[in-house]
């Protein structure tokens, strides 16, 4: 599993950036995979409002927000960290909060499901310098929509008045252990998963729907991933199509290799199809065969059937998990 955080202080190592390394480290030591975006220190362009994303669900601007998308499509949660700027976050982070125009377009403009919307949680974690009791309302609006955008449940937030010098953080009585215990009780329950991998030969096509509809219907009980024996470059574009057909959103994935996924997933089941003799052996997993069809350079009709199929497999194989 992944958490991804969201770093949008201009202070380098400033409070939030302290409360979120707080969140971040306990994730890890319980065995979380993290991420950070030092968003202050990366080339997020402000949204221009051309409406391309809204016509074709990406945005065209070449920065390293593209680098970022795929972050928060895999990330289980999204922890945000910034301090209060006039009711709202930084400047930087909302040009990234902005940019998240694309994901909200996918979802609400061109209907199309993320297979994790439903699992994945984003957090809040900020700071201000004043005490008055509105202080945190216009950011909480801000994340609340920024979270549906990305495809997040806002479940938490950690919020601390009359912070301002660079260390006060560790003068507050309990917010650093605030944070180790938020991140233990939402991390912990998904670590209990159980983790499932799905292989093919190019990671293009079958294994991909396979993760996809595993993580849609079965998300909260199981971590799915998918890989490749001799991954190619891109996912399939017929598969693309005929799983948006469906509604499923199959937007920033990308095919990797069995040993990338093993890294970040050590699976407890293996499910492969068609990589033959390529297939991996890990100890202690248990291995299931499908006997599917290779889907290169087939007609679309051909893949819609292959979807179906693959569909009710995951499906069987969810109940008995």
């Amino acid at each position: 599993m992944l958490v991804l955080g969201l770093q949008g202080s201009p202070r380098r190592n400033g409070n939030t950036s302290k409360l979120l390394s707080s969140f971040l480290v306990e994730a890890q030591r319980l065995g979380a995979g993290i991420d950070i975006v030092d968003v202050p220190r990366r080339r997020i362009n402000p949204c221009q409002e051309c409406g391309n994303c809204e016509r074709k669900g990406f945005c065209p601007i070449d920065d390293e927000m593209q680098g970022i998308y795929p972050l928060l499509r895999a990330a289980d949660i999204v922890v945000m960290g910034t301090p209060v700027f006039f009711y709202g976050p930084t400047a930087q982070l909302k040009a990234l909060i902005d940019r998240s125009q694309a994901m909200w377009s996918r979802r609400y403009v061109l209907n199309l499901e993320d297979p994790g919307r439903r699992w994945r949680q984003g957090v809040l974690l900020s700071v201000g310098a004043t005490k008055g009791k509105d202080l945190f309302v216009g950011i909480n609006l801000t994340s609340k929509y920024f979270f549906d955008a990305v495809g997040a449940r806002y479940s938490n937030s950690l919020t601390y008045i009359k912070i301002e010098g660079p260390d006060d953080i560790k003068g507050h009585p309990s917010a650093l252990e605030d944070a180790r215990q938020l991140a233990e009780s939402l991390v912990s329950p998904l670590l209990k998963r159980k983790k499932i991998l799905f292989v093919c030969t190019e990671n293009a096509c079958r294994s991909q729907m396979a993760a996809a509809f595993a993580q849609y219907h079965g998300g909260g009980k199981v971590e799915a991933d998918s890989a490749g024996s001799s991954p190619v470059n891109k996912i399939n574009p017929v598969m693309d199509e005929v799983m948006r057909e469906s509604g499923i959103d199959m937007a920033w994935r990308r095919p990797k290799s069995i040993s990338e996924s093993e890294k970040s997933m050590p699976p407890e089941l293996i499910v492969t199809m068609g990589c033959q003799d390529a297939c991996p052996m890990f100890p202690g997993a248990e291995i299931v065969s499908w006997d599917l069809p290779d889907p290169a350079g087939k007609p679309v009709e051909f893949m819609r059937g292959l979807r179906d199929d693959i569909e009710r497999r995951v499906v069987g194989l969810l109940e008995n998990v």
